[in-house]
């Protein structure tokens, strides 16, 4: 695909743009090693999640037990300087565990009035610990605050803090009596991101590091004002004419009603929306930034297609009895621009 010179938006310094987009990359880099000494063999889930929060929006983590999501949540937190919450999902939790509620107060002179009580959804980094173990009435609950940043009790809107942004994961063993997110609440997530089995020099890496009798503490690169600063250069970082057709021949191609690919039409169920292309666009333009460079190019949108489409589609019935994958079917809307 022939390339274009990047698009700069109108009335902005190109000067000062670069200027604040080394200077950023600089401390991302530094945020990125601060993590790297607490998660171990997890570059590119450190990475992935790193863009989630530059980009603005929400993960998923999907691992087996053991692998270090909690902890590398907690240590988000701290390198970003966000206030963090965790909530562990059950099937008895309720929407005003989440949310918060209103209590009927009585004071010395007998006055009575209602006093709302934050939930932990009032935090700027909340952990949403195995999701779908609640049930659908809770996980819809986060359904507003992911999308609007507020959240609507007893009648009245309270806005959320802000930055706000949810890490959620899912255990994906133990199926049984889990409820599966529904597709609109899946498509909230700018990413769905695969926590894999280290290697063995990280694991090993891993074990004397932490058995020892010292912990190394994370340390914090970001404020949440800064944190909120980079994310409004992210939205100013140039792209390519190149970037912006790939993402959309990437995007429109997984939709079995108008994908020219048979592979897509006989195995697709539904494909990724607008939101997909959304999502790829301030991705590519983060995983640019985090890499020290001044605009995203087509080896990004290739890079990130896996974590930003396979929680956007679904495969037939006929596809899922043959054995195929929905991995395997990204990789073939990839191949194109490869």
């Amino acid at each position: 695909m022939a390339g274009t010179e990047p698009m700069l938006m109108q009335g902005e310094p190109p000067v000062a743009l670069v200027s604040e987009i080394e200077t950023l990359a600089d401390r991302l880099s530094a945020a990125r090693e601060r993590v790297g000494r607490i998660i171990f063999g997890q570059e590119t889930v450190v990475e992935q999640a790193i863009i989630t929060l530059l980009s603005g929006g929400h993960a998923v983590l999907i691992g087996v037990p053991g692998l270090g999501k909690t902890r590398l949540v907690e240590t988000l937190g701290a390198v970003f300087g966000l206030d963090e919450k965790r909530v562990q999902f059950t099937p008895d939790l309720m929407p005003a565990d989440i949310l918060g509620s209103e209590v009927l107060e009585e004071t010395e002179t007998g006055r009575r009035s209602f006093r709302f009580i934050e939930g932990p959804v009032f935090a700027q980094l909340l952990m949403a610990d195995e999701i779908n173990r609640a049930s659908p009435r809770t996980q819809s609950a986060l359904l507003q605050a992911m999308q609007e940043r507020r959240v609507s009790v007893a009648g009245q809107y309270r806005q959320l803090p802000r930055p706000f942004h949810v890490l959620a994961t899912q255990n994906p063993l133990e199926q049984e009596g889990t409820y599966p997110l529904p597709e609109a609440q899946l498509d909230r997530f700018l990413m769905e991101i695969d926590v894999e089995y280290p290697d063995l020099t990280a694991e090993r890496q891993m074990l004397i590091a932490t058995t020892g009798v010292e912990e190394t503490v994370p340390e914090r690169i970001f404020s949440p004002d800064q944190l909120q600063e980079a994310q409004r250069v992210i939205r100013r970082i140039p792209v390519g004419e190149s970037v912006v057709e790939a993402i959309l021949a990437l995007v429109r191609s997984g939709r079995p009603d108008s994908s020219e690919l048979p592979l897509v039409r006989e195995h697709v169920a539904w494909g990724p929306g607008p939101r997909a292309s959304q999502a790829l666009m301030l991705a590519t333009r983060a995983r640019a930034l985090l890499d020290g460079r001044l605009s995203p190019s087509v080896e990004d949108v290739l890079a990130l297609a896996p974590a930003v489409l396979r929680h956007r589609m679904a495969l037939s019935f006929g596809a899922r009895a043959e054995g195929v994958t929905i991995d395997q079917v990204i990789d073939h809307l990839c191949e194109p621009l490869r």
